[in-house]
């Protein structure tokens, strides 16, 4: 979570843009996405190159050479951010347009990768040279400031609180899901080398990103020293859809920065004829999008078929059985509505989970986590498709910290369940012998059957009375009598100084 100076940096940027004439939220941080890309290419192409250099390996710089654009050439060194950040405003705008912008627009040879997709109608909008100029100097503080900061996921903090702005304006507001809750949701799944991995709502693709530098960080070796595992992470592993192309393109990118280079990020409305992707992925990561409502018509039929309904949350569910292979786990966010809703549709949908597939966990999380962009109470599905049921005992847990204020604020907590959470669901044999009365346990399949397939926790958590012992009414009333005689004694201390 980002605090103090940082924060007003990112403020007094954006006020930046403001003063520059570029006042619509969603074009500003379009620019600003672009910007901090080609910051972060000229970051990650240094970074490669040391690496390679430790590692004994050659490397061909994206910078390297002359670069070509139509028929005219330049030194690719210039279209370096640390390069051209130096140079005089009006020939920094130059290079800007005429150069740096087509060369980030076709940088991915595949033309049909995502990047190259959604970087084709991509405009360079900022308007004066002057306020390149002010952009480029406030990122820089910015970047400075990001070094020297110790929180690891500073870059990913920096990037939702701009995202947040999205939010606040009003204008196209996009739900996003924190970051550590995210990371927490990557954890308990533990994605493997071998994952097809999908986020079918996945706007600027947080949890593919996310579940990818899990993978660096945990099976590092095993993937980048395999050419087939390097190259499955690369082309094959991560797919996400969504409806909105500036958010598509903000995702494609913010993959390629963290070194996947073709993911499958495509437009698609996953709900409709559209999507037929059928038993094809091995782990669904989501955050779908809640209160929607759909017409019938656009809605797949085999999904109806499921889950007769017009809300998007029960249809999502449906949506992800049908995209899992067998085996395939999910774990997505849902609303407490999910859990408890007492509509044909709401309990066709839980039947169909617990009793066709294998339900392992229900997270209720408090209705501060998503604040300031909702206050909307929700969960944590994490279920497994097999087909032929096989849910035995399913763990709950109530999570009532998350490591941040639960109100608009957000700010850092002592408080946070989540390392807890994370390690009690890794080790479910641990949980047999926990009572209901504790932060976590598990409920016999049966126990939810017999109410009516209902999730929510305060269905099977039970709470503790401890009788509270008052002393007997008789010492109650001399305390009374007690104290009304040193009121009437003191009283009459108080007349007896006014007569004097």
């Amino acid at each position: 979570m980002i605090t103090g100076e940082l924060k007003n940096k990112i403020d007094s940027l954006w006020d930046v843009f403001a003063s520059g004439g570029l006042v619509n939220p969603l074009d500003v941080i379009e620019q600003i996405t672009y910007l901090m890309f080609i910051h972060d290419l000229d970051d990650t192409d240094n970074l490669r190159a040391k690496e390679s250099a430790m590692l004994g390996l050659p490397h061909k710089s994206i910078f390297a050479d002359e670069v070509t654009i139509g028929e005219r050439s330049i030194d690719g060194q210039q279209l370096k951010w640390s390069t051209f950040r130096d140079f005089p405003a009006g020939r920094m705008y130059t290079i800007m347009q005429e150069w740096v912008f087509p060369f980030i627009k076709n940088l991915h040879a595949d033309k049909d990768s995502a990047y190259s997709k959604y970087m084709d109608d991509a405009i360079f909008k900022l308007p004066t040279p002057l306020l390149l100029d002010k952009v480029v100097t406030s990122l820089d503080d910015i970047y400075e400031l990001m070094k020297k900061s110790d929180d690891t996921d500073v870059r990913g903090d920096v990037y939702e609180y701009l995202l947040n702005k999205i939010a606040q304006s009003g204008l196209n507001g996009q739900f996003r899901t924190p970051r550590h809750i995210i990371k927490m949701m990557v954890a308990m799944m533990q994605p493997k080398p071998d994952d097809v991995i999908c986020d079918p709502a996945c706007g600027t693709s947080g949890f593919l990103v996310s579940a990818g530098e899990y993978l660096k960080e945990n099976y590092k070796e095993e993937i980048f020293f395999n050419k087939q595992k390097k190259d499955h992470y690369m082309n094959s592993m991560f797919y996400g859809y969504d409806m909105d192309r500036t958010m598509l393109r903000i995702g494609a990118m913010n993959m390629m920065t963290h070194g996947i280079d073709s993911p499958f990020i495509e437009y698609r409305d996953s709900l409709s004829d559209q999507n037929t992707d059928r038993e094809k992925y091995s782990l669904i990561l989501a955050n779908p999008p809640f209160k929607g409502s759909l017409d019938y018509d656009i809605v797949s039929a085999d999904l109806l078929k499921m889950c007769k309904t017009k809300k998007t949350e029960l249809l999502f569910l449906a949506l992800f059985l049908r995209m899992l292979i067998i085996g395939g786990r999910c774990a997505c966010i849902v609303p407490d509505g999910v859990l408890f809703g007492s509509s044909a549709a709401h309990k066709a949908i839980r039947k169909e989970i617990i009793e066709n597939n294998r339900l392992e966990a229900v997270v209720s999380m408090p209705s501060g986590v998503f604040k300031p962009y909702a206050g909307v109470s929700t969960a944590v599905l994490i279920f497994t498709k097999t087909g032929h049921g096989g849910t035995d005992k399913v763990w709950f847990y109530d999570m009532k910290a998350d490591g941040f204020s639960l109100d608009d604020k957000r700010t850092p907590t002592a408080e946070n369940d989540i390392p807890d959470i994370i390690e009690r669901f890794h080790n479910l044999d641990k949980e047999a012998d926990r009572a209901k009365t504790e932060q976590s346990f598990l409920v016999d399949k049966q126990d939810i059957v017999d109410n009516d397939y209902d999730l929510s926790i305060n269905k099977y958590k039970e709470v503790e009375y401890v009788p509270v012992e008052y002393p007997p009414t008789a010492e109650i009333i001399k305390e009374l009598k007690d104290m009304e005689n040193e009121i009437q004694k003191g009283l009459a201390e108080l007349e007896g100084m006014l007569d004097e």
